[in-house]
């Protein structure tokens, strides 16, 4: 008989030993989150203005401004066209033209093989925000 109240002593006791040991079960990672359209790049012009963010701008730096993504967001644009990705971060606000989602700088347009283009269509993958 003691052997049958140890057992059921345990049951009761290790849920409560689990939970305080830090050995509970964790939510899996967030997907990342996704978006689709066009893309265009911006350079010369704003080449040593400040960004949205306040930094100076250079066009050869691996970075973009998007409408709302928070400053300092790792993205991953991918273009749809012909697979070629480019990592930037996102440093600026825009663009303001119709489906467009982002606005590379110049460096990142390179990268990605769509300067004389102009206009690619793209899937941006958030990597990370400005928060980690």
């Amino acid at each position: 008989m003691s052997t049958w109240l140890l057992r059921i002593g345990m049951l009761l006791w290790l849920p409560g030993l689990i939970g305080q040991a830090g050995l509970e079960v964790c939510p899996p990672p967030k997907a990342p989150e996704v978006e689709i359209g066009q893309a265009s790049w911006y350079g010369g012009f704003h080449e040593g203005r400040l960004t949205a963010n306040g930094e100076t701008f250079r066009m050869r730096k691996l970075t973009a401004a998007h409408k709302s993504l928070p400053m300092g967001t790792i993205v991953r644009v991918t273009s749809l066209r012909t697979g070629r990705s480019v990592v930037v971060r996102i440093n600026d606000r825009g663009p303001y033209m119709d489906r467009r989602v982002i606005d590379l700088s110049r460096g990142a347009a390179q990268e990605l093989g769509v300067v004389r283009r102009g206009l690619e269509p793209v899937l941006l993958e958030q990597i990370a925000t400005s928060a980690g």
